[in-house]
């Protein structure tokens, strides 16, 4: 039961969550650490996984446009890589079928369900992630029925009350039905 309630909350917060959680888009994160080596080495190739098939060419010239740039001075350098991490963000996101709403700064903080997913891949071990999304469904999943029901105890006491309690029906029942169905999509938003 562990292993499943993590499972399928993980499903449900990557499958839901990529616009809010993701930290692809941050300086700090892994894929503009790839485009620094990327850069520092003159070679686009560690960056070349971020991005599909079809926006590869855009970031090949992209790259070269961004190095003949860096080599003028210091504010052109500051300026082309600025460029190129937006370039090469927007096309990931877009691969994952995700907007760009711009760089995060250094020093931003994902979510804790993302850092310590980061964390699993990092260590190899994903018995802290797994702690961590069981906790969250379980209270998660408790608190939206603990709504439901004392929705429903005055359900019939008005047609505003009736709504609450519709609506928590509702919110509850999709919850679980995010929760069941997400584990068998195919893709997700990071399927290239």
């Amino acid at each position: 039961m562990k292993n499943v309630l993590a499972t399928l909350f993980a499903a449900m917060v990557l499958a839901g969550a990529a616009p809010a959680a993701a930290h692809c888009d941050a300086l700090g994160g892994p894929v503009i650490a790839d485009a620094r080596v990327a850069l520092s080495r003159g070679d686009v190739t560690p960056v070349l996984k971020w991005v599909g098939a079809r926006a590869e060419p855009e970031i090949r010239a992209v790259f070269a446009r961004a190095l003949r740039a860096r080599a003028a001075d210091d504010a052109a350098r500051e300026v082309a890589d600025q460029w190129f991490f937006e370039t090469l963000v927007r096309l990931h996101r877009t691969g994952e079928g995700a907007t760009f709403e711009g760089l995060k700064p250094a020093g931003w903080k994902p979510p804790e369900a993302v850092a310590k997913a980061d964390e699993a891949v990092t260590k190899g071990n994903i018995e802290s992630l797994e702690a961590l999304l069981e906790t969250t469904l379980r209270t998660d999943l408790r608190e939206r029925f603990r709504v439901l029901l004392g929705a429903r105890e005055l359900r019939n006491d008005s047609v505003d009350a009736g709504r609450r309690y519709v609506a928590a029906y509702v919110d509850f029942v999709h919850y679980v039905e995010r929760l069941a169905v997400s584990p068998h999509a195919e893709g997700g938003p990071h399927e290239h």
